[in-house]
């Protein structure tokens, strides 16, 4: 096959910048450009998505980071991936009649931590003013940016419902009362008023830099929009996904005791490199589970195109995301046995689980608890999945299937800092309003199950197992590469196909980025209803029929997508002296520049 891209190699001696959306990655050149590093960059371009990808996440959402800075020996993850509230138990869930936590509404919320963050990012790797990092997202916000047609996409279904029981969401995304355009220029004022009273209480504290910063955050967990929040949750009873309408259980108190937190990565050595995840409050750990279960296969000999490689890669993500299900969860409260999961001989003995024919059955691991606990999920979880392109994090029955709802970046500098960050929550279409904000709250919660005794069971002042999970890859103990995209439950199947394509078979970032995606939904999905197909294999149609024929020869049940629908993948990497970025041209909105 004749290799192809979208656009040329993007290179340049500068820095880099990969981001989901072109003024986002915009946003974070001309921060490098004015003398930020990779990590003030990071959180201009962070804000200015929450404006320019509303459908995709919000000021009320929550971010997980990996982070490479040149002067410490090893890469850190924070965590803006807020909790539980105290309220949200399973018994109360129950009383409601659930044994689901909705998708949609006030009752999922968990406390909004991307701000928190940010926030800790630029205050202890950063080095510009609060005011300066800010000013991008509150301009768009305040004087307008072109509204995507995947943003409309998402109102279009909704405005009768936010007209009729969520007039606050219906004031913001209904400006006049009617639906925006496509391309139109789209303000929101609520979101730009609150980002200035936040700069505005900060550099009343004081003109110190840290000062500022640690005011923005009280000010946000224990000022006005903590109390904002807590008055609309405390006293409002809106429709959601359970077909009624419920109150809130988030609270200004709960906010109040939560903050971000800086952790150490999970990571395995693969071909040179050491790549980096998140612990298993996110999925990350499936990226590895993947490599070291691949390593057992001879994958550099097969052709990345090829039946057998589409499905060595789809079986061994079969059997990680099984433990997902049956070990993930808050680490906090939870026993995660993370260092046999991680382990060469764990991955050997669940490579020979791995034959010609595609499993089409939930395996679970040898491991003590698994069996249950998977038999468990499986029977709660949905037994068929839609069939629109990629599925995702669709958090609203009457939102059409929409394919990557979140948002990603990563950035490299021209020291050798490097970030990658998978911000999402807060979309427009899958909670309130919150008044006087301006933006909705994240409906996380809707990740736990209501069954006890599971490692992901709700309970109160834990972090959800979220889908969120940017990849940072090391070598020599330097940053080398960062990459991730949106997708929910594939944000762990795209990027990793990329990773080896890149890795083993030596395609640029670009190509590897462009070429044919694939992925699986043989596992119970992590959003409200918690579908799920077994043995469903998702192709793009440029693999062409041979192959895809050979699959579906295998066992596997063949749903062939259209081209370029599957993925979103964006990277930035650091190699021989030259910064390297891709981006995916998937939907015309994700960017990539380097210089």
């Amino acid at each position: 096959m004749v290799a192809f891209t979208t656009r040329p190699e993007i290179s340049g001696t500068f820095g880099a910048v990969s981001s989901t959306h072109w003024l986002g990655t915009a946003v974070g050149m001309a921060v490098l450009e004015r003398g930020g590093n990779a990590f003030d960059a990071a959180v201009a371009c962070g804000f200015t998505l929450q404006i320019v990808e509303p459908h995709l996440n919000g000021p009320g959402g929550e971010v997980p980071i990996i982070l490479k800075s040149v002067n410490e020996d090893e890469p850190v993850v924070i965590c803006g991936q807020g909790v539980a509230p105290q309220l949200a138990t399973v018994d109360r869930f129950r009383s409601f009649g659930l044994d689901m936590v909705p998708g949609t509404g006030l009752l999922p919320a968990v406390v909004p931590g991307a701000f928190d963050a940010w926030m800790l990012m630029l205050r202890d790797y950063g080095t510009l003013p609060l005011a300066d990092v800010l000013s991008y997202a509150i301009g768009y916000a305040g004087n307008g940016y072109p509204l995507l047609p995947r943003a409309v996409a998402s109102i279009i279904p909704v405005a009768d419902f936010f007209r009729r029981e969520w007039p606050t969401s219906a004031e913001v995304w209904l400006p006049g009362d009617t639906t925006p355009k496509p391309g139109a220029p789209m303000r929101n004022p609520g979101i730009a008023a609150t980002y200035r009273r936040v700069v505005a209480e900060a550099e009343a504290a004081g003109s110190d830099r840290i000062v500022q910063i640690e005011a923005a955050r009280n000010t946000f967990y224990r000022g006005f929009v903590a109390e904002a929040i807590d008055s609309f949750y405390s006293t409002a009873e809106l429709f959601d996904t359970s077909g009624r309408r419920n109150g809130g259980l988030l609270r200004g108190d709960d906010l109040a005791r939560w903050s971000a937190t800086k952790e150490k990565t999970l990571s395995v050595e693969f071909r040179g490199l050491r790549v980096h995840k998140t612990g298993a409050w996110g999925q990350g750990p499936v990226f590895l589970q993947q490599l070291q279960l691949l390593s057992q296969f001879d994958l550099d000999r097969l052709d990345t195109m090829s039946a057998e490689y589409v499905h060595t890669v789809v079986e061994s993500a079969k059997l990680c995301f099984a433990d997902r299900e049956a070990f993930y969860g808050d680490p906090d409260t939870t026993d995660i046995p993370m260092d046999v999961l991680l382990s060469l001989d764990y991955a050997r003995e669940r490579a020979k689980l791995i034959g010609r024919d595609a499993s089409l059955e939930l395996v679970p691991s040898h491991l003590e608890g698994a069996a249950e606990r998977l038999a468990k999920i499986a029977a709660r979880g949905g037994s068929e999945i839609p069939q629109g392109p990629g599925g995702g994090e669709v958090t609203f029955a009457a939102v059409p299937e929409i394919e990557g709802d979140t948002v990603h970046l990563d950035i490299v500098d021209r020291f050798g800092n490097m970030v990658s960050a998978t911000p999402s929550g807060g979309w427009l279409q899958s909670s309130p309003v919150v008044p006087g904000l301006g933006f909705p709250i994240s409906t996380r919660a809707q990740m736990f199950w209501l069954d006890d005794g599971l490692p992901s069971t709700l309970r109160p002042g834990t972090r959800p197992r979220t889908t969120l999970t940017p990849t940072l890859v090391t070598r020599d103990g330097e940053g080398f590469l960062a990459i991730g995209t949106p997708g929910g439950d594939q944000q762990d199947q795209w990027p990793l196909t990329v990773f080896l394509r890149h890795v083993l078979h030596g395609h640029g970032l670009q190509r590897a980025i462009d070429a044919p995606m694939f992925h699986s939904r043989h596992w119970p999905g992590s959003f409200y209803p918690r579908e799920y197909e077994l043995g469903r294999l998702q192709i793009e149609d440029r693999f062409g029929e041979a192959v895809i024929d050979d699959l579906r020869a295998r066992g596997h049940m063949i749903s062939v997508m259209e081209s370029w629908s599957l993925g979103r993948v964006c990277a930035v990497e650091r190699r021989g002296g030259l910064f390297y970025a891709g981006a995916t041209p998937r939907h015309m909105q994700s960017y990539a520049v380097a210089r």
